[in-house]
């Protein structure tokens, strides 16, 4: 029988103090990592020509990465169409399933993580919307950026028409025999860097989710001869199949340093159910979240360190990718960093 997590025996104990330092140190070393890596360029040393450059970070984002495919002969219309294929077959299932079985679904964390996924694909969708009609207007001739041509000396000005200042602009210097004008590359506004820490938070927790119900939950439920339904099948299946599918079209890069994101994330879903247990009498959707076992520190230890190997495989994922099709489509894969990039010198 569930004990009562709403009496104060049940919360204060060492159990319940060992778990709390586990999860404080996750904490702590994810802000570490977000604070450190996360955000725009900074400005590094004085160029030869005395101005003030900037290298790309880890944490940079440019942004025709959220919208374009990874490889060039792939029309961004054809994102655009599976990303808003793959919101709506995700939203209805999500809708039918919380009709079926209530809204204590949400009490689980399978739910919430499929409620993320779900707002990848839709904010996904509007990102690439946005991006087909920039897309649009520069094949159709009306560009973006506007190039004065000075025929006689044969080189080129290029004026950003953004409307935003050199800060948000990067000059990539593309590396070839025939490239010798730079080109300027946008930054990712805020609606895209939220894009691309969803992108890598659903990474490893769609794995977590996945791993722990098809090789944990699963065998244990076989043995008490339980059927699985459809939904329930869906539900563990499609999220890893449609963020597979999207992973190898988008362009996004994938960071280590982002999986503090992934523990805030799981902290978050922690410190909720904390919270709402220690007001209502309820069973645990987990059982490892019961604090009254004595093996409650040891649960949660293991399952904080489980996310490690989760978002390594997904790192795994990512570096395949890249030595497939840099090595199969070369001349067509979008490869980040295989030139030099820096920053417009600051305009004061």
């Amino acid at each position: 029988m569930t004990a009562d997590t709403t009496t104060s025996s049940y919360w204060l104990n060492w159990r319940v103090l060992l778990c709390t330092i586990w999860i404080f140190i996750a904490m702590t070393l994810s802000v570490i990592l977000v604070y450190k890596y996360e955000g725009r360029p900074r400005r590094s040393k004085r160029g030869s020509s005395g101005e003030n450059q900037q290298q790309t970070s880890a944490g940079t984002l440019f942004e025709d990465e959220t919208w374009r495919p990874c490889l060039k002969g792939i029309h961004p219309a054809w994102l655009l169409a599976f990303r808003v294929f793959a919101f709506f077959v995700l939203l209805v299932l999500l809708i039918v399933t919380a009709s079926v079985d209530g809204g204590s679904i949400f009490l689980y964390y399978t739910q919430w993580t499929f409620t993320l996924i779900t707002i990848y694909f839709g904010l996904g969708s509007l990102l690439s919307i946005r991006g087909c009609y920039r897309y649009h207007k520069k094949t159709a001739g009306d560009r973006v950026e506007s190039f004065e041509v000075d025929t006689e000396q044969g080189s080129a000005h290029v004026t950003p028409s953004h409307g935003g200042s050199s800060k948000d602009s990067i000059i990539e210097k593309p590396s070839g025999p025939h490239v010798e004008q730079p080109q300027v590359r946008q930054l990712a506004g805020f609606s895209g860097y939220i894009f691309q820490i969803i992108f890598q938070m659903n990474a490893g927790a769609v794995l977590l989710t996945d791993c722990v119900f098809w090789f944990v939950i699963v065998p244990f439920l076989t043995i008490k001869d339980y059927n699985l339904n459809f939904l329930i099948i869906n539900m563990h299946t499609i999220n890893a199949v449609f963020l597979l599918a999207d992973t190898a079209l988008n362009s996004l890069p994938f960071p280590w340093f982002r999986i503090g994101y992934f523990f805030l994330w799981t902290i978050v879903y922690v410190v909720f159910q904390w919270l709402f247990h220690a007001c209502v009498k309820l069973w645990w959707p987990y059982p490892f979240l019961d604090l009254s076992s004595p093996y409650a520190p040891l649960w949660y230890l293991s399952v904080g360190l489980l996310h490690i190997p989760c978002y390594s495989i997904f790192v795994l994922i990512m570096k395949l990718k890249h030595h497939l099709f840099s090595t199969r489509y070369p001349e067509s894969y979008h490869a980040r960093g295989s030139s030099g990039v820096e920053l417009k010198p600051d305009i004061v």
